[in-house]
């Protein structure tokens, strides 16, 4: 499958190579839409100060996808050529999303124009049901969902967390699922955390990505302790005091959660367990 942009917005070379110019750990490469990553940290790119303080928290992030509402761009009055000069200097993938979409009419559409603008069958699939939660409608995005894998696009759909309705995507051809951890923009951190757990035990080979919701670091590292592949945050960092430092700090929350996860967090127990032996010998053998 091809790298989802086009040649002249390609990653860096060289794999282990992010975006910032580091090394990324190798817990962090995984493979999503055909694609190895080494960055588990998808940023979008609404509501920042100016667009250099956007480009310094790309950098600062290491993140390698980012995404885009087109319908936002284009209310805004700007070009798709306008931003891609800027995302072009991070060398990230773009993932351009339907935000704003009511149908699935309406979501196919744009999903449709931003492929001939931007070069990328990639595409982050919203359709909202209700104008309060900015809830998925789990009927029209499984519609756009069939729709689009049939046009050979690689749909991330935006979901909620529940298990029958991912069930639905994944038998409508997506290959990704992003649940929701709260409410787009509410930051109040993953809400449910049992049905996310619900969904990572269920799908064990799904690439699952937590969308929407994630209010601090502290969220993040929670949902990669979790096992989910990767998080998608926007508001979380564009609101921030210090959108680039907080870029950073999220960046780092994100690599220390999947560390322990890989490295398997010791389970919670009902009452104390002494951690000083009492056998005279350091260590159990």
């Amino acid at each position: 499958m091809n790298a989802p942009t086009l040649s002249s917005f390609a990653a860096p070379q060289g794999g282990a190579q992010c975006p910032s110019g580091g090394r990324a750990d190798t817990a962090m490469s995984f493979v999503i839409g055909g694609v190895e990553l080494n960055s588990r940290f998808f940023l979008g790119t609404a509501g920042y100060p100016s667009p250099q303080v956007l480009q310094q928290a790309i950098a600062a992030s290491g993140a390698q996808v980012v995404t885009v509402g087109l319908k936002r761009q284009l209310a805004q009055g700007s070009t798709p050529g306008d931003f891609y000069r800027l995302i072009r200097a991070s060398g990230a993938h773009l993932l351009p999303n339907t935000a704003g979409c009511r149908s699935a009419r309406e979501a196919v559409t744009l999903a449709q124009m931003a492929r001939e603008l931007f070069g990328t069958h990639w595409i982050k699939l919203e359709v909202v049901g209700d104008d309060y939660t900015l809830q998925p409608d789990p009927f029209e995005l499984v519609q756009a969902a069939t729709e689009l894998v049939r046009e050979g696009f690689e749909v991330f759909p935006y979901c909620t967390d529940d298990l029958v309705s991912c069930q639905r995507l994944l038998d409508a051809g997506c290959r990704i699922l992003m649940p929701w951890g709260a409410p787009i923009g509410s930051g109040q951190g993953l809400l449910n955390p049992h049905a996310l757990r619900t969904l990572r035990s269920r799908l064990p080979e799904v690439p699952l990505v937590v969308d929407a919701g994630i209010g601090s670091p502290r969220d993040a590292v929670q949902a990669m302790e979790l096992g989910f592949d990767a998080v998608l945050l926007n508001s979380a960092v564009a609101q921030a005091h210090d959108p680039v430092a907080m870029a950073r700090a999220f960046k780092l929350g994100i690599e220390a959660g999947r560390l322990a996860y890989e490295a398997g967090i010791m389970a919670r127990q009902d009452m104390a367990v002494a951690t000083t032996p009492v056998t005279g010998r350091p260590f159990v053998l």
